[in-house]
């Protein structure tokens, strides 16, 4: 059974490192995270990297869209999934990796990150939850790794969560905890479903969700939820 901790790192600590970088994640072990969140997509030449957006230009000032640079060509800042793996196991962090794909490569970024997980996550690491609001994505997963843990990524939690959840043999969700509420909360817990919530940097919102039953927080500042959390 997956077991998660009450405070993931979001993008490593991207209240204080630039996020998806492995200084980033550093940051969050030496704030107290023992696991982390991360996006991962693909390369022109289909090399996984850590990356959130489309387009490179938010986070390194190049203009210039993933799906069209090869990974020779990336800003030296931004790591490739295996260097992430490698920085992982030197810090003993956890991850919930993140399916990110760029628009149209929703299965064939779920089946390298898959693989690239069998071939590298170490075994003294807890096992990877892999996560994505993209169903397609973590079909794609479940049926090239089972074995990897799945949480579907909804930003407001509609009627229609729980079969779409079935539907990717889901064991968690997790959600955007501004707009949950404790009914949804609750619904969600009796189904037998884990429950995350994104991104929370406020510690007396943090407590009043795990109030309601959140299992864990994602968070820029892992060290302020660690601190209001106890």
């Amino acid at each position: 059974m997956l077991q998660l901790p009450k405070v993931i790192g979001h993008r490593g600590a991207a209240a204080y490192a630039p996020e998806n970088t492995l200084e980033s994640f550093r940051e969050a072990r030496r704030r107290g995270a023992t696991w982390v969140e991360t996006d991962v997509k693909l390369t022109a030449d289909g090399v996984p990297i850590l990356m959130h957006d489309a387009s490179l230009k938010r986070t390194t000032g190049v203009d210039r869209l993933v799906s069209r640079t090869k990974a020779a060509d990336l800003p030296k800042e931004v790591p490739t999934f295996e260097a992430a793996i490698d920085c992982f196991r030197e810090l003993g962090l956890g991850c919930n990796v993140e399916i990110k794909p760029c628009e149209g490569r929703e299965e064939e970024t779920a089946r390298v990150a898959v693989e690239t997980l069998r071939r590298c996550w170490p075994g003294t690491l807890p096992a990877p939850l892999l996560s994505s609001f993209k169903d397609a994505s973590l079909r794609a997963a479940h049926v090239a790794a089972p074995e990897f843990a799945r949480a579907l990524l909804i930003d407001t939690l509609a009627d229609d969560w729980r079969p779409r959840a079935e539907a990717v043999a889901a064991v968690g969700i997790n959600t955007n905890g501004k707009k949950l509420t404790a009914p949804r909360a609750v619904e969600v817990l009796k189904a037998g479903y884990l429950l995350s919530v994104y991104t929370i940097d406020d510690g007396d919102v943090a407590k009043a969700l795990v109030g309601m039953g959140v299992q864990c927080v994602i968070t820029d500042a892992p060290d302020t939820i660690l601190a209001a959390l106890g």
